[in-house]
């Protein structure tokens, strides 16, 4: 199945969407803060939520890895 229509997948590829913008951001902030709007502004978007919730992201990326590694 792809990532759409299986659920933890789709919670796998926005974890790590979140985890990619939110590194980037942070070597280069210049690259995401320009494109605060349109079709690009999603990856500013996931790059706020890593760095404001990133407990909780941290959390999640774990919980998902231990049912990736040890669920399946």
């Amino acid at each position: 199945q792809s990532a759409i229509f299986n659920f933890q997948s789709l919670l796998t590829v926005v974890l790590l969407l979140i985890c990619t913008c939110a590194y980037i951001r942070s070597l280069a902030p210049s690259l995401l803060d320009k494109n605060k709007t349109g079709l690009l502004g999603i990856f500013w978007k996931c790059a706020r939520i890593g760095e404001r919730k990133s407990p909780y992201v941290a959390v999640c990326c774990v919980v998902m890895a231990f049912s990736i590694l040890f669920v399946q």
